[in-house]
């Protein structure tokens, strides 16, 4: 129930538009944006999904994110040429559900870990809003490389709906739920189960448990009061990271393992309220809030028999945390002179309490204590933004002021002396412009700018006084935009500069310093209305160069393709049938920035998905993963490593095996139609 900041104008920029009561997609063209993406509840409550993280791929805005562990954990994000590990570094990509951040600071398993996510459920999907950069003051941590905003319904088509799934490598799922007519109140409750064994020679016993529930009133026609509750759980084991050397030479199988036994367990839980107020003059008021409980702990193995040939290398990962937050935002409509404007102001309030700790492991027994820490960051923020729509709506122009502060405060349990509490705060400027020459020429033009911030892990900013508490990133794009007739298309470049960031690794207890850096590209986005039941859509983002700054010879930003593309053909209400079939694709990328021979695989990969409506109460779907059964990897990562307790150490490129081709059918049942 937050609102955007923007003006409604600038989110005129979706690919189709839903038609909830027939359950089918209509389909329009409408002016893209550089800056903005907005994926619709169609894009998600069509296809089937053998795997949680497969959501993330179907927002594509040059967003390319894999698997470290086969399914299990947080995926690895990459975008616009910057690796982001699990969402949090090098300048993050922030990730919120209903306003609820997702991104987890201080984590067990890295800085931004977005391993929440995994209690999404598709056919809850509302919609998505993507922001390509930090240009919106209402989103401060995490923000600098943009904003992912997913909404989730407050009410279902039907009264009862069960959708149930089968496929090879023992896929299953079910997902039930209610939806009741109550007078003046939309509200549901739903449950969502899958499990899976995948492909690999150690099964990867995949088991997820989501319960979801809202309820929404409306206390009059101006104001809504709602309430949502969502808990769930996640189990499985995992390969990792193979070495790719010992696959190549058919030492290893590709979906063999060293370790059996890696992967990990989630548990958690969120209850979040929300509260909106409409007045006559069309300003509004939001409020919201939300505590969350969470608990994991992964199991990792990445370097074998490096450090310690007798025992091995393994440890767990432990992450126990509650979270509490609230939002609040105003927004006011007013003139200013003969322009149309609006002010938006607002706040944020973030804080967690995290039971961090690192242990080396026998099996998925603790053997002894690395690290443990009791850690809490807060985080307040306030910020303001004007837009004023000039010369007729030709000409959009907006400015906002952002201001964050953290507290971060660590009791380390092992060694006293690192513990102690520190305070940073950044201001954030944000700038837009949108300027139509003419209303008989079907061109904007675009500029925008906007400074985001990520932090750094609380116990390296203690054990590191001295070094960088929050890393900014600073992006800047112009671009133009064009709609004419059943064609849109948007063409943009970019420039974006890191600051120096502390990053705390972890994997091993360590730190590192990354940055400056600087990278620059362009995005290109179009979508073409073929027929009233076809259309076209794709992006692709080219980085034409990342890299650090200074230094006695030029260093390469790594770790994330410079080429990132999507494509989807879409049939919808066609006798019946609905349907797509979506092309994506990376180039090969450097995994050292400076040897350029050390480079992982790129791969374009498509994925089919076909819906039949039946009758009205019944739709059967049938979907294919990796439909030409591509064989590649959905990360690679380079470093030294022990296969064996008597094999020599090598720095080599490790793996996580994509699923091969992956066949899905289903049904859906829709019982009580509103």
């Amino acid at each position: 129930m937050s609102g955007s900041t923007w003006p409604q104008a600038a989110l005129d920029v979706q690919f189709t538009q839903v038609a909830l009561q027939r359950q089918s997609i209509v389909i329009t063209a409408k002016t893209l944006e550089p800056a903005i993406d907005l994926r619709n509840a169609e894009v998600f409550n069509r296809t089937l999904f053998t795997r949680d993280d497969q959501l993330f791929q179907q927002m594509n805005a040059g967003i390319s994110a894999g698997q470290h562990e086969g399914g299990g954990k947080s995926l690895e994000i990459r975008r616009f040429g910057f690796n982001l590990d699990h969402g949090g570094v090098n300048g993050g990509l922030k990730v919120l559900v209903d306003n609820v951040n997702q991104n987890q600071g201080t984590q067990g398993h890295g800085q931004g870990y977005l391993g929440s996510l995994k209690a999404l459920s598709p056919e809850l999907i509302q919609d998505v809003n993507v922001i390509n950069g930090p240009f919106s003051p209402e989103y401060g941590d995490f923000s600098g490389l943009g904003v992912v905003h997913i909404r989730q319904r407050e009410s279902l088509p039907d009264e009862l709906m069960a959708r149930l799934e089968g496929g090879n490598f023992n896929n299953r799922r079910a997902f039930l739920a209610w939806s009741p007519l109550v007078k003046n109140a939309n509200t549901y409750l739903a449950y969502d189960g899958s499990a899976s064994n995948g492909p690999f020679q150690n099964p990867s016993r995949y088991r997820r448990d989501n319960l979801n529930s809202n309820y929404t009133r409306s206390l009059s026609e101006s104001q809504k009061i709602g309430f949502r509750l969502l808990a769930g759980r996640n189990d499985f084991y995992s390969s990792g990271q193979l070495p790719l050397d010992l696959v190549s030479a058919g030492a290893l199988d590709r979906f063999g393992y060293v370790d059996p036994s890696g992967g990990g367990r989630a548990r958690l839980g969120t209850l979040a309220g929300y509260y909106s107020k409409s007045f006559a003059s069309g300003d509004t008021l939001r409020l919201d809030g939300f505590v969350s409980r969470s608990l994991f702990d992964l199991y990792s193995n990445f370097t074998f028999y490096l450090n310690d040939p007798l025992r091995g290398d393994a440890f767990q990962q432990h992450d126990s945390r509650l979270q509490q937050g609230s939002n609040a935002q105003y927004i006011h409509f007013h003139p200013v002179g003969s322009a149309a404007a609006t002010f938006t102001a607002g706040g944020n309030f973030h804080n967690n309490g995290i039971n961090v700790g690192l242990y080396p492991r026998q099996g998925r027994v603790p053997a002894g204590v690395s690290t443990r820490a009791h850690a809490n960051v807060t985080n307040g923020a306030g910020y303001a933004q004007e837009t004023l729509s000039l010369l007729q709506g030709r000409l959009l122009v907006g400015g906002g002021l952002r201001y964050d502060e953290f507290r971060y405060s660590v009791a380390d349990q092992v060694d006293p002396l690192n513990g102690g509490t520190h305070t940073a705060g950044r201001w954030q400027a944000k700038g837009n412009l949108a300027f139509t020459p003419s209303h008989r020429i079907p061109l904007t033009l675009h500029a925008n700018y906007g400074r985001g911030i990520n932090s750094a892990d609380a116990r390296g900013v203690v054990q590191r006084p001295d070094g960088p508490r929050l890393g900014t990133t600073d992006f800047y794009q112009v671009g133009a935009s064009s709609n004419v007739k059943r064609v849109s298309f948007s063409a943009d470049l970019f420039r974006i500069e890191h600051s120096n960031e502390q990053v705390y690794i972890p994997d091993d207890g360590s730190f590192a310093l990354k940055g400056p850096t600087r990278a620059y590209g362009f995005e290109a986005k179009t979508s073409i209305e073929l027929t009233r039941h076809i259309s076209l859509n794709g992006g692709l983002t080219k980085v034409a160069n990342a890299y650090y700054l200074g230094g006695d010879y030029r260093v390469y930003v790594s770790n994330a393709p410079h080429f990132v593309a999507n494509a989807a053909l879409i049939v919808s209400a066609w006798h019946g049938w609905s349907g797509s079939l979506r092309m994506r694709a990376i180039n090969r990328y450097r995994l050292d920035g400076e040897d350029p021979s050390i480079l992982a695989s790129g791969h374009t990969v498509l994925d089919l998905g076909v819906s039949r409506r039946v009758n009205r109460k019944l739709d059967v779907h049938f979907s294919v993963d990796n439909l030409t059964n591509r064989d590649y990897y959905e990360t690679q990562n380079y470093f030294e490593s022990r296969a064996t307790p008597t094999a020599p150490a090598l720095f080599r490129i490790h793996g996580t095996p994509a699923f091969p081709v992956t066949a899905v059918v289903g049904v859906t049942l829709h019982l009580g139609g509103k």
